[in-house]
């Protein structure tokens, strides 16, 4: 059955993989990322490749002014979401916490936290109406531990693991699915966002072993999303096989 997949952060990485996964099987899927261009770019690739019905949105998630004007003015044929990826999320810096900017930490806080309540807000009352859905938090292994100098995303990350498990028991009445998918480390912009754009510095993030890809998660979540009807995948963990906690590593 053709579903309608709402996917935040869909410009690259774990997000953009997931849009080309769903598109792949034929449903239809609206975008949203804070870069008009690459959006857009998505787009127009999903539609040449797989024929996709797709529905480009550029906003940032941290405003919610803008997440209730375009989530909440979808055109009629869109307002059936089933699936929600919420996927829009960074990391910024990683220093010491007395050290950290503050201006670090409202981004992270504003886009990890506060933009992921802001989407769920407008989407979970569709989902109610319906009496179906599916919402993927994505989530990280900073959410399940905390590891020097990352004390700020770590804690936005816990959140999120909070708030599906949350999400998970308020929802339960309403046969509503919540999934958290918890990555390691994961070769996406995560790390070039993270150093302000600092590749040589992103790049030895990854050096030594094989990380995830984007398109490893996505494969998760596309599963996870045609279980039968009966199963609910609360919380799943995900590491490259070199890597064994958050800090923990087999490099060569």
């Amino acid at each position: 059955m053709k579903k309608t997949v709402l996917i935040t952060g869909a410009t690259a990485g774990i997000g953009k993989a997931t849009a080309y996964r769903f598109a792949a099987e034929n449903h239809r899927v609206i975008i949203t990322g804070r870069r008009k261009a690459l959006l857009e770019k998505v787009a127009v690739d999903l539609r040449d490749k797989f024929q996709a019905e797709v529905l480009p949105l550029a906003f940032d998630v941290r405003d919610r002014s803008a997440v209730e004007q375009h989530l909440g003015n979808l055109p009629d044929d869109w307002k059936a979401i089933d699936i929600l990826v919420n996927n829009a999320g960074l990391a910024a810096g990683l220093d010491p916490v007395h050290e950290a900017n503050p201006g670090d930490w409202d981004l992270m806080i504003d886009t990890n936290v506060k933009g992921l309540l802001y989407v769920s807000k407008v989407i979970i009352p569709i989902m109610v109406r319906q009496g179906h859905g599916h919402i993927f938090n994505i989530g990280s292994i900073a959410g399940k531990e905390v590891y020097p100098k990352g004390s700020v995303y770590c804690a936005t990350k816990h959140a999120v693991d909070a708030l599906t498990r949350g999400m998970r028991m308020d929802l339960l009445p309403h046969g509503i699915k919540v999934t958290q998918i918890a990555p390691g480390a994961t070769e996406t912009e995560f790390s070039l966002v993270r150093f302000k754009g600092d590749r040589e510095r992103a790049e030895k993030v990854y050096k030594g072993y094989e990380p995830l890809e984007g398109e490893d998660v996505a494969e998760i979540i596309h599963f996870i999303s045609i279980l039968p009807e009966r199963v609910n995948v609360n919380d799943i963990l995900i590491m490259p096989m070199a890597q064994a906690s958050a800090t923990i590593f087999h490099k060569m």
